[in-house]
């Protein structure tokens, strides 16, 4: 029997999201523990052979991350099983390239290639608001950091804009009606539109109505939703098909 933790699992086992051929073989890396959860993250190994097709194998890209040539939100990242989530800004250094990691309008994880200007701030859903020893009062994201004497208005849902050069908080976007949204989770996975109603339910469970830039309305839960700006005004750039689905997502 095997001992220890074990570093991949059956391809056909991996998450929907990392788009990966059933013919390709049998195994997929497993991704580490880290700042997201394993079913919402992926893989660097994959980023640079499946998505940027900088390599063609697992040995090329351990090269590659082993030169450190790599940085995840502006730190260099060596491990190949380090996962990447939502909203996390990849930057390669000889290329001089920043992509955003956010969803196609199908759900599954798409590069956003990004300016440097871009590319030294993220957007981050506050997950929690609590008091800490002595009364200090700090949130927590959706990537696990946790920001210390926050600005008072900040609620749980609220995204903050994160600076990644200073580590401080730049602004923030509440959650509330107008508000644009992406959703990160259930059947609409990838779509983008504005918040207009809620329908029914309370707190984390409450049922909402978007509606997206072509006027098609659809809803969600509020757990769903990951504010990115307001009315039509989005914090970061945007792929050309904005969450519209039916519009080819190659284009970019």
């Amino acid at each position: 029997m095997s001992r220890g933790c074990k570093k991949h699992f059956k391809r056909l086992n991996a998450p929907k999201k990392w788009l990966l051929n059933k013919l390709g073989g049998i195994w997929a890396p497993k991704p580490s523990s880290g700042p997201h959860k394993k079913e919402n993250s992926i893989p660097l190994v994959l980023v640079l052979r499946n998505k940027l097709k900088y390599s063609t194998n697992q040995r090329e890209s351990l090269s590659i991350l082993k030169n450190n040539e790599i940085k995840v939100d502006g730190k260099i990242r060596a491990d190949k099983n380090f996962p990447a989530g939502v909203m996390d800004v990849i930057s390669i250094k000889t290329t001089k390239e920043n992509f955003r990691l956010l969803y196609d309008n199908v759900g599954h994880f798409f590069l956003h290639r990004i300016s440097s200007k871009e590319g030294n701030f993220k957007l981050c859903k506050v997950i929690k608001v609590s008091l800490g020893i002595k009364g200090i009062p700090y949130i927590v994201t959706h990537d696990g950091r946790t920001v210390r004497f926050p600005n008072l208005l900040i609620k749980p849902n609220d995204s903050i804009v994160f600076d990644l050069l200073n580590n401080k908080i730049a602004d923030f976007v509440q959650f509330t009606i107008g508000s644009l949204c992406l959703v990160v989770k259930g059947s609409n996975i990838g779509r983008i539109g504005i918040f207009i109603n809620v329908v029914g339910g309370k707190g984390l469970n409450s049922i909402v109505c978007l509606k997206d830039f072509n006027g098609t309305s659809f809803s969600t839960q509020t757990r769903n939703l990951f504010v990115i700006g307001k009315g039509t005004k989005s914090f970061i750039s945007l792929p050309r098909f904005r969450g519209l689905r039916g519009i080819s997502k190659m284009i970019d």
